[in-house]
């Protein structure tokens, strides 16, 4: 039985684990996905909103995003929005629907892209350490205090240990399948 507080230090690693995925699938690829413009706020009814609580966002082809809004009256909010984004594609307004053609991607922006994913891959890797770092802290204030006997210290150290290491080899596979989506021309 592992200790409550490697349980929950688990939690925050399947945490950090998740976001690093929502990342990883925000980058461009060169393939069209939905999940490269959901997360693009849009000024409509007096707020800001991710598309995907105002349109239909499907895609017809691998090069093609189309997105449908609910309301016909928000095709010129999603298209300044998907402008000033970071999206770095042209978005063309049909006067139904936003059509975006996903570039295919060139072998010095697919270098870059890897960089970029290793680059999370690292920040994912800190957060994990951090945790750890935390949670190895909130161990000794316990076995100072005489809340855990020094064996149990341990033993609780090294069941967290074994999910860093566990984290940490996850995060690996991760960048590693992402670099190869990439760089798959």
């Amino acid at each position: 039985m592992a200790h409550p507080l490697v349980q929950k230090t688990e939690e925050d690693f399947k945490k950090t684990l998740e976001h690093l995925n929502d990342e990883f699938a925000k980058l461009q690829t060169g393939r069209a996905s939905a999940s490269l413009v959901e997360h693009v706020m849009v000024e409509a009814y007096g707020s800001s909103q991710p598309i995907k609580n105002l349109a239909g966002v499907s895609i017809p082809d691998s090069r093609t995003i189309q997105i449908q809004p609910w309301d016909k009256g928000l095709l010129h909010a999603i298209e300044k929005a998907i402008q000033i984004s970071d999206i770095n594609i042209n978005p063309v307004n049909n006067g139904l629907s936003i059509i975006l053609n996903v570039p295919p991607l060139t072998e010095e922006r697919r270098r870059d892209l890897c960089k970029v994913v290793s680059r999370l891959a690292e920040e994912a890797k800190i957060a994990l350490r951090n945790l750890r770092h935390d949670a190895m802290a909130m161990f000794k204030r316990m076995e100072a205090s005489g809340d855990m006997t020094e064996d149990d210290q341990k033993g609780a150290e090294k069941a967290l240990q074994d999910a860093v290491d566990e984290a940490n080899k996850q995060v690996e596979e991760m960048a590693k399948k992402k670099e190869e989506v990439i760089m798959t021309v």
